[in-house]
């Protein structure tokens, strides 16, 4: 029982508390969206960089061996 009254409030807090920071929650004008939707795209072009970056590391260290010999 006392788990359950726990768990309970736990619930009740949380959603205190999501009812809270949606209420402060404002809609972003147009400059501050436009300046989220360019940094998220940086961020995942960089992402997308490093990933490249390492493929291209791994095939010029070892990979290329490995792929001749698959095909050859």
């Amino acid at each position: 029982m006392n788990l359950e009254c726990a768990i309970n409030m736990g619930l009740r807090s949380f959603l205190s508390q999501s009812a809270r920071t949606l209420k402060l929650a404002v809609k972003p004008g147009r400059t501050e969206l436009w300046l989220s939707i360019k940094i998220s795209l940086l961020g995942i072009g960089v992402i997308g960089l490093v990933g490249f970056v390492i493929k291209l590391l791994s095939l010029a260290i070892g990979g290329a061996t490995a792929i001749t010999a698959a095909t050859g």
